[in-house]
């Protein structure tokens, strides 16, 4: 587990990430029958998608319906770039080198440096094993946060949640299938242009690798660790904002500002989209619009880690602005016009044409 220069334990965030998502497990997943069923609804949201946004990569997908296992084994894949990013920064901090080496010394007086430097590995390796894990447990979709998944796109729901959650808010199972697939067949679409993709990425990238070292409270959150005591080990592992959050920046907060403007928008997308999908082929969409919309904003121990670990999350008022934005597009220049979104990183809307969807398409010439 302590492999020498590897900044992340892969091993071990497999090993937890499985288990965690298995540990949520509640029942056996979904039977071949319930997999062929949700398969086929998801496979017919492809036609009405396409119609109604003009996006023709929704119909190259083929959609698959995961297990809880599955979801996390592609999530920690899918988060891989990031992971390492947040890694390094944390070695780099933490670890003896031209830079950095006195200073590390220093703050961690009374603690061996090179145990620490040698359990960074497994102690990120756990927080983002757990992360996933806990995301698998209840993601519905493979884009039901607006993660920065590197890798082709696709299109996945996790059977066993999808039932569990049609039983907790007693809806049809296909027809929340079909509401769902609608919004992750937007994401796909959305996901694979590929500038659009690396842009996420590339900021996650920046964000979490513009943590700085702060002496003082590091030697703070570090004062109790003791590598001899299993449980202190853990503490910090399953609390990754004990450590994490005394290494914030101005700078990181500023790109990650970016990043939730980008996710919003492109949420906002989708969701106006499966709503005007929805009000047409589904008979009581708002009920399962309102499930989702709680769904979203009530993230608990999932969206703790994604805060903790990546910085980003999405609240509900960043939703809704987005939802804002997509919903004043449409309803001047219809839903297609959002596809411009797509075209080049100078069409992503700035801060105020957010909150003004007119002076984007302006300024677009829509």
């Amino acid at each position: 587990m302590l492999r020498p220069g590897e900044p992340l334990s892969w091993d071990v965030a497999r090993e937890v990430a499985r288990a965690v998502a298995e540990a949520g497990a509640i029942g056996p997943p979904p039977g071949t029958g319930v997999v062929r069923e949700l398969t086929d609804v998801m496979v017919s949201a492809a036609a009405p998608v396409a119609a109604e946004t003009g996006l023709g990569a929704v119909t190259g997908f083929t959609p698959e319906v995961w297990t809880r296992p599955r979801c996390a084994e592609h999530q920690l894949d899918a988060l891989r770039e990031v992971l390492e990013a947040l890694a390094r920064r944390l070695r780099d901090a933490l670890g003896p080198g031209p830079e950095t080496g006195e200073e590390a010394t220093e703050v961690l007086a009374g603690l061996p440096v090179g145990t620490l430097v040698a359990l960074a590995p497994l102690l990120l390796g756990a927080q983002a094993g757990a992360m996933v894990g806990f995301l698998a447990q209840r993601t519905l979709g493979r884009y039901d946060l607006p993660l920065p998944f590197s890798g082709p796109a696709g299109v996945a729901i996790v059977g066993s949640n999808v039932e569990q959650f049609a039983r907790d808010w007693s809806l049809a199972r296909t027809d929340l299938a079909f509401h769902l697939a609608v919004g992750e067949l937007v994401r796909a679409a959305q996901r694979s242009v590929p500038w659009l993709r690396s842009h996420l990425v590339r900021l996650a990238v920046e964000a979490v690798s513009a943590y700085e070292l702060d002496e003082d409270r590091i030697g703070e959150r570090l004062g109790d660790l003791d590598p001899s005591d299993p449980e202190t080990i853990a503490r910090l592992a399953e609390h990754p904002g004990e450590l994490l959050g005394a290494m914030t920046s101005d700078r990181q907060q500023r790109l990650l500002g970016e990043i939730r403007r980008a996710a919003s928008v492109l949420e906002g997308h989708a969701w106006v989209i499966r709503e005007r999908i929805g009000a047409r082929m589904l008979p009581g969409s708002d009920r399962i619009e309102e499930a989702l919309r709680r769904h979203h904003v009530e993230a608990g121990e999932a969206g703790r880690f994604v805060e903790h670990l990546l910085g980003l999350r999405l609240n509900a008022a960043d939703y809704e602005r987005g939802r804002a934005f997509a919903a004043g597009v449409v309803d001047r220049a219809g839903p297609e016009a959002l596809n411009a979104l797509y075209e080049d990183p100078s069409r992503l809307p700035t801060e105020p044409e957010i909150d003004a969807p007119g002076l984007w398409l302006a300024r677009i010439e829509l």
